[in-house]
């Protein structure tokens, strides 16, 4: 009997996990930031004086640049021509320095520098339908130096979040790609629960209360996150030799394989999928806390406690559903299950326990959305490579993300004006009615649905072998 023989670096089992557990802890922290605020929405009103229109200008801001200078775009190019490692490194030293920025918006260095009464005559755009950017006359100066951070930091993540994917299809095509990306999914998922249970306590330390000091503890993964590509990258770079090549195919990319992924209908499917899936999940994390707080009249700190079980019950399934996609595939009956269990959840939220306010309700309904966020995420982002060449998987990548990005600026802006506009004349941070915008992440979820059947019917016509199993036999 002799010794299975492993002819390349990812033929390992060691060397193709490690090189996940590489990426996926960049994304943790780079996730761990992205939400780093969205438990502390109550004390970012009552110290910094940002309304709701505020806060969810400010989350909107992350997606900015990438919706409205294409950066994605760009992102997607530079992907399928540098290869990954170059642009992982990349977009995790865009993350630091957007997050070092943002970091210094909440200091009291800020707040008492002469940097701030500048920032104080930036950017006063009318608060008009036709003003798309975040930032509006009155804004707070933290408020805008903050969202100028998030939006640098908006375009590292994004591109990591693209390069990542490319990254395990890289090292896992053939393998045990689904339950990779699953994996990868749920560690990312730990981020949030990290989030809602520490970010209200760093606030609190030595009885003083500071948003910044959270910030700054996510800046602090940061550091380590950028570490963690560049570890990476000495490990991609074995490959690469030990193949032969440096990601560049012998039919290269070029700029004008950009139609094969617009002009697909099945493409566009997927997209619209995704951008209001997601968009009724990434800005109802950002207001779940608040809304927590105010549907069941709770501490910002009890709120944290019951949407933890969020991200943990997605960290704990989406390993087990990626697994199962690769063995027995069923890919798009999961995303019509997903999202039927999203509907169910948001309904909940925006009818039922506004009426019988109970705990054990909230965390029912958050562990279904928890469920839902398995099933979505472990059985989308693997369908991609069967649906788009090789060559331009990182494109296709980055064309989704772009659509996605578009539905988060949209939702997380229009929540936060939303809220106002119900809500007039409430200064009160526990005192927010939901109600209609918990309906329109249900509306969401509808319109989800319906592209969750197209997409099974399209592939059961044109045969793209999504209800396959990812793992290829021997």
């Amino acid at each position: 009997m002799t010794a299975k023989i492993h002819k390349y670096l990812d033929d390992n089992p060691w060397a193709r996990w490690g090189a996940l557990v590489l990426l996926a802890s960049a994304m943790l922290f780079g996730y761990v930031f992205v939400d780093i605020l969205s438990p502390l929405k109550s004390t970012l009103q009552q110290q910094c004086g940002w309304d709701s229109t505020t806060y969810g200008n400010f989350f909107g801001s992350e997606t900015f640049l990438n919706v409205f200078i294409f950066f994605l775009i760009f992102a997607g190019i530079i992907l399928d021509k540098m290869g990954v490692r170059f642009t992982a490194v990349l977009s995790g030293a865009v993350m630091l320095a957007g997050g070092a920025l943002n970091y210094y918006a909440l200091t009291e260095s800020f707040a008492n520098s002469s940097l701030k009464e500048m920032v104080d005559g930036w950017l006063n755009i009318p608060q008009e339908w036709w003003n798309i950017t975040p930032f509006f006359d009155g804004m707070p100066a933290s408020a805008k130096l903050s969202c100028i951070g998030f939006m640098i930091f908006g375009c590292g993540i994004e591109m990591a979040g693209i390069t990542v994917s490319r990254g395990i299809v890289k090292w896992f095509q053939g393998k045990e790609m689904a339950l990779a990306m699953g994996i990868e999914m749920a560690i990312a998922r730990l981020g949030v629960m990290i989030v809602f249970l520490c970010s209200p306590a760093i606030s609190r330390l030595g009885g003083v209360i500071s948003v910044s000091r959270p910030v700054g503890f996510g800046c602090l993964l940061l550091c380590i996150g950028l570490i963690c590509f560049i570890v990476y990258g000495f490990m991609d770079y074995s490959l690469e030799k030990q193949k032969g090549d440096t990601e560049e195919k012998d039919d290269p990319f070029k700029v004008s394989d950009l139609k094969y992924i617009f002009t697909s209908q099945v493409f566009w499917v997927v997209s619209l999928l995704c951008v209001l899936y997601y968009s009724a999940i990434f800005p109802f994390q950002n207001y779940a806390g608040n809304m927590l707080q105010c549907t069941l009249g709770i501490s910002e700190e009890e709120a944290g406690t019951i949407f933890f079980v969020f991200p943990l019950g997605a960290a704990a399934i989406t390993p087990f559903l990626g697994a199962f996609l690769d063995n027995k595939g069923k890919g798009a009956t999961m995303l019509i299950f997903g999202s039927i269990l999203m509907i169910i959840c948001h309904g909940i939220f925006a009818l039922v326990l506004p009426v019988v306010q109970s705990k054990v309700l909230a965390y029912f309904a958050i562990v279904l959305l928890g469920i839902s966020f398995s099933l979505v995420p472990a059985s989308l982002w693997p369908s991609v490579p069967k649906l788009v060449d090789a060559k331009i998987i990182g494109s296709a990548y980055a064309v989704i993300f772009w659509i996605q990005n578009i539905g988060l600026y949209g939702f997380r802006k229009g929540i936060g004006a939303l809220l106002d506009i119900v809500n007039p004349g409430v200064k009160n941070p526990s005192d927010y009615d939901y109600t209609i915008p918990m309906l329109v992440f249900v509306g969401c979820g509808v319109a989800a649905l319906f592209f969750s059947i197209w997409l099974k019917v399209l592939d059961k016509k044109k045969h793209y072998h999504l209800e396959e199993p990812n793992l290829k036999k021997d």
